[in-house]
């Protein structure tokens, strides 16, 4: 099948490749007149057949064996590797990201499906004596997880691919069924590997991967049918999608302001490195890419100079091109936003010291300092290239600062002092605090989630699996 052209990819539901009245035009960010190709909304009835089939197949999904499940994580892992290439350009085109970030990103799917099998191998129970009181005597108790259900996965635009897996793999591993809305605005790269999903023999209705309408992907939220929620996205609807999801499980992967502490005792030339990565890679539109930096006082100036170097040194362009550093941002209007916000910050006293401009889609990768904490850039999540410097002279006055804010997700704490350590992993009011790196650090198989508005539960393919399982516990009892 080809993506690109005047043809639309089909949608995959329930083992089958079908079309729909509703075509989706996709387009390519960095070239509005060059598309990145074409698939369809599924239609009410295409929905309702897909749920339909998801449920009838979960009988046979929480039945597979454990080898069967873990052949097909193996084969998609394989299969996604050797189309890498193919995947890593239609990423590309479709969500503007630079081409050798777009393979990095199906390098990661590989490793994504591959840690699913072997989790999948590893889901194990125990034995539990229950013999801890007189009147229990002679028990004992084995448990087991059992799959959840059908389960509903609504991936997001900014990594298409690995974090569509990231709801795909688990399920698989785990014995559920599953319906994807992947984002309307960058669907093709999932789709294709609908192809490889197509082809390793799973129940049909295991997988449906189909592009909807926001009124449909609505009802999916809402419908009983499936026992599980799993949602990566902006917080102001995951949290919305929480309300109207009735019964079932729930899981928000949300968004923040991530920050990062540059501590006295810091290597500098290193967090410098990390941060021009952390702050700027993809557009910066990701939900722990750096936003917000607290630097130390005594080592303020000779960081904000040699940030400032690098940043000149970003190459700006083509996504295709594989020396570009950054890509366009999704759209025009999310650009547009950025420029207003960074308006509003120089409004409020702030100052710019690199960027600030948009061309199109594209953002020049910006640098602000001396902004209040209640403006935009600050408070809210800014998902650009876009950093704002901030100093302190007290450890746990940065750690205040960075806990002053709704969102808590990761962050990246720069210092060399053990003491400081600890009190940053203690107080910090975040779901992942990493130590001389950025906040953008995330592995697959860690455990990686928020807290407060940032979200609910954790992804990670094991905390995945969990969520999509139910415990279970048997009691033996021996006669006496």
């Amino acid at each position: 099948m080809t993506l690109t052209g005047t043809k639309p990819h089909p949608i995959y539901l329930a083992g089958r490749w079908v079309e729909s009245p509703d075509r989706l035009d996709v387009d390519n960010p960095a070239d509005p007149s060059m598309p990145a190709g074409a698939t369809y909304n599924a239609t009410e009835a295409q929905y309702e057949e897909a749920v339909t089939a998801a449920v009838a197949a979960f009988r046979e999904t929480r039945a597979l064996p454990v080898y069967e499940r873990s052949r097909a994580l193996r084969e998609i892992s394989a299969g996604i590797k050797e189309r890498r290439e193919e995947l890593g350009r239609i990423l590309s085109m479709e969500a503007g990201k630079p081409l050798r970030d777009a393979l990095v990103e199906v390098d990661r799917s590989v490793f994504t499906f591959r840690l699913a099998a072997e989790e999948a191998e590893r889901m194990l129970g125990e034995v539990i004596p229950l013999d801890l009181v007189a009147a229990s005597r002679g028990r004992f108790g084995i448990t087991r997880r059992f799959p959840v259900g059908p389960v509903a996965g609504i991936s997001p635009f900014n990594v298409p691919l690995n974090l569509a897996a990231h709801k795909i793999a688990p399920a698989i591993a785990a014995g559920c069924s599953i319906v994807l809305k992947p984002a309307t605005k960058d669907p093709l790269t999932i789709l294709t590997v609908g192809e490889i999903i197509d082809s390793v023999g799973l129940p049909a209705g295991a997988v449906s991967i189909l592009p909807m309408t926001r009124e449909l992907g609505d009802r999916m939220v809402s419908d009983p049918r499936f026992k599980l929620l799993t949602f990566t996205g902006s917080p102001s609807v995951g949290w919305r999608m929480k309300e109207r999801a009735g019964k079932k499980k729930v899981v928000l992967e949300l968004g923040g302001n991530a920050a990062v502490i540059i501590d006295a005792t810091a290597d500098i030339d290193w967090a410098v490195k990390r941060i021009l990565v952390g702050g700027f890679s993809y557009a910066g539109q990701s939900c722990i890419s750096v936003q917000r930096i607290y630097v130390h006082e005594s080592v303020a100036e000779a960081f904000r100079e040699k940030l400032l170097a690098g940043v000149r040194l970003l190459k700006v362009g083509d996504p295709l091109d594989p020396t570009t550093d950054l890509g366009p941002m999704v759209d025009e209007p999310n650009a547009e936003r950025v420029r207003r916000w960074v308006s509003e910050a120089v409004s409020m006293g702030g100052t710019v010291l690199a960027g600030g401009t948009a061309d199109g889609a594209f953002f020049q990768p910006t640098v602000l300092a001396d902004v209040p904490n209640n403006a935009q850039v600050c408070s809210n999540e800014a998902f650009a290239p876009l950093v704002v410097l901030s100093t302190f002279s007290d450890f746990g006055a940065a750690i205040e600062q960075v806990n002053d804010s709704a969102f808590g997700l990761q962050t990246g704490v720069f210092t060399n002092d053990l003491g400081h350590a600890w009190q940053a992993f203690n107080e910090l009011e975040v779901g992942g605090v990493v130590m001389n790196d950025i906040s953008s650090y995330r592995v697959d198989h860690m455990p990686y989630g928020g807290v407060k508005d940032s979200g609910l539960g954790r992804e990670g393919l094991r905390w995945s699996i969990e969520d999509m399982t139910e415990l279970k516990i048997m009691v033996v009892a021996q006669p006496q």
